[in-house]
């Protein structure tokens, strides 16, 4: 049936409350679900980790009797299959709700169809995509590694307002005010895995973490946030153990070429980095050319699909401007989350990426979705064309 303003309210509120997940549902997709019985909302809910209840068991147990002959709002098609936990679908058909009105479609191949198709079996009415573009973007990194394998990949930069990363010497610190480095801290935390080069590792000794307790005027629960995968890319083993990225918490995954891993001196290098806690890998080097206009380094289509079987969502690249560079000359970047700083740094100091373009025929077009201050700072959003 044609949806309504309380059908449009009612998934508006679902997909609010899916947003409370943000942080913490990985590997899961963020789901919220609102169940409305004449008139009135009588259940809510909201996946909020992985192997706990997901959003429709808790608005159905809020519901309780009231969710026989309800309509049932979720943001995204009931699971048909034993995983965790029970399948969602199942439980709806017990709950015998007149209704069900779901945003999108799952994308993972084993529910897809599958849990509107038995919800319909039991007489249930469905009506699919109302608000689905919303949908779709609370859960990019789920529905890309579902459709294709591969998280969603985020590029993270901060500039100047001549586009410039840091100074010809390195120095960098810092480019972009505190609103805006409190603001990368959200981007960690939505994000299953980050990833730095062994070049910015050394210069800057990032500890890549996660630090809810430092941001303000924030309403989520700090003992949710997680800490996610950090990744090093240090085809040689350069990387030393008293680093900051093995003392910050959470797991921590360098990536090696294979052969310098497989080799004495490689193994060597790695054992100290083992000791600390990381797990050390190898995988295949691309040569240069291999990829076009990327230099040699890590095969990073090896990379994402190693990451994808690790089930990772989406994975932000906070890199220089070789290893950035590398993720969108190679066609394997999403999204570029861009800050610039209110200042000039001059045409001596670094560039934003290292993007080898010969003429404008090679140009790679963005979509910008979102532009917004960041305390003194500007955050720019930009889609790249190819992902769409």
């Amino acid at each position: 049936m044609p949806a309504s303003t309380t059908d449009h309210t009612c998934m508006s509120r679902a997909l609010q409350l899916a947003t409370r997940g943000l942080f913490t549902t990985d590997p899961n997709p963020r789901v919220g679900c609102v169940i409305l019985r004449d008139g009135k909302v009588v259940g809510e809910g909201f996946h909020v980790r992985a192997g706990e209840p997901h959003a429709e068991v808790h608005a159905l147990r809020a519901a309780g009797e009231l969710a026989r002959g309800a309509t049932v709002y979720v943001t995204l098609e009931p699971c048909s299959h034993h995983g965790r936990t029970g399948p969602c679908a199942d439980a709806l058909v017990a709950a015998q709700p007149a209704r069900v009105v779901v945003a999108m479609q799952d994308p993972n191949p084993r529910v897809s169809g599958n849990g509107i198709a038995r919800l319909r079996a039991a007489g249930i009415d469905v009506d699919v995509g109302l608000l689905e573009a919303e949908a779709r973007a609370l859960n990019p990194g789920f529905i890309s590694r579902m459709a294709h394998g591969t998280p969603y990949v985020r590029v993270k930069l901060a500039m100047s307002l001549d586009g410039r990363t840091a100074m010809a010497n390195g120095d960098s610190k810092w480019i972009t005010g505190p609103a805006a480095r409190e603001d990368v801290q959200r981007l960690r935390a939505r994000s299953a895995a980050v990833l730095t080069g062994i070049g910015t590792a050394l210069a800057d000794n990032p500890a890549l973490t996660v630090r809810p307790e430092d941001w303000q005027h924030d309403t989520y629960d700090h003992e949710w946030v997680r800490q996610p995968l950090r990744i090093l890319l240090d085809r040689d083993l350069r990387a030393t153990a008293d680093m900051a990225l093995f003392s910050g918490g959470g797991e921590v995954l360098v990536v090696a070429e294979d052969r310098v891993l497989a080799s004495p001196a490689g193994g060597r290098r790695a054992e100290p980095l083992r000791e600390r806690g990381a797990e050390v890998i190898g995988l295949p080097a691309h040569v240069a050319g291999e990829l076009p206009g990327v230099a040699a380094g890590i095969d990073l289509p090896a990379l994402l699909a190693e990451l994808a079987l690790r089930e990772v969502n989406e994975l932000l690249v906070e890199a220089g401007a070789t290893l950035a560079g590398a993720f969108v000359q190679a066609g394997l970047a999403d999204e570029l989350v861009i800050y610039a700083a209110p200042a000039l740094l001059g045409s001596t100091a670094r560039p934003l990426l290292n993007l080898p373009i010969a003429g404008m025929d090679g140009k790679i077009p963005l979509i910008i979705r979102d532009v917004r201050m960041v305390g003194a700072d500007i955050r720019m959003t930009a889609l790249i064309r190819h992902a769409l």
